[in-house]
């Protein structure tokens, strides 16, 4: 059996096994949007980026105003003071780069508090999506907000509303008849009826020349 013809009987048996195999989808965008606890947490995350990033703001203006004064005076010091103020400058600038690492960095204090606050939440719509997929024996489950291309979804397989149901008790979700889907709205149809011939055997395009929308059921 050649390379060609074994990778086809391979290739085969893996596309029957799949579509033997039941599916399903959610949209972790939708679910988190109708959860206000995500929410209320989102709310805590941006405020203390704030303020974090305000008391950087306040350091680096004091490290400015230091350079400005040692440059007004450098002229006039002795060299062994100017050496001392670009020691103290130089500190003081490793000491911001420090605290902006401790702030932002990886495991930093912003990093924990988001894993303090979202991890929980994300476990609990994790595990009740590995419930529903149990009990409905479910082969895949994708997220259509993931980085997976999908270029097309049928609304029946979508669960995100089971989801939302199932960690409604712990979480205060938003009730079912409350929700609100982005549903995809294709635009409309041209009425230019002109073609150009050198583009006839083309896709229509969209912005920036990729293809144009697909629409999604």
């Amino acid at each position: 059996m050649n390379k060609t013809l074994l990778t086809f009987v391979i290739s085969l048996f893996f596309a029957t096994g799949l579509l033997a195999q039941k599916y399903a989808y959610v949209d972790t965008e939708y679910i988190l949007e109708n959860i206000p606890e995500y929410k209320d947490a989102q709310n805590q995350l941006d405020e203390l980026s704030a303020d974090y990033q305000a008391e950087l703001e306040d350091k680096y203006a004091e490290i400015d105003k230091m350079y400005k004064d040692f440059q007004a005076e450098a002229v006039l010091m002795p060299d062994d003071v100017k050496q001392k103020k670009e020691q103290d400058l130089n500190e003081k600038k490793a000491e911001v780069r420090e605290l902006q690492k401790q702030r932002f960095g990886k495991d930093g204090d912003l990093f924990m508090k988001r894993e303090e606050l979202i991890m929980p939440i994300q476990e609990k719509i994790y595990n009740a999506i590995e419930e529903i997929a149990t009990n409905k024996n479910y082969a895949f489950v994708f997220d259509k907000a993931g980085s997976l291309t999908i270029l097309y979804v049928n609304a029946k397989y979508d669960i995100s509303d089971d989801v939302l149901d199932a960690v409604g008790a712990e979480l205060g979700t938003v009730s079912r008849s409350e929700r609100k889907k982005n549903e995809y709205t294709p635009p409309p149809k041209s009425n230019n009826k002109k073609t150009n011939k050198s583009n006839t055997n083309r896709p229509p395009s969209g912005p920036g020349g990729g293809p144009g929308p697909i629409r999604k059921k």
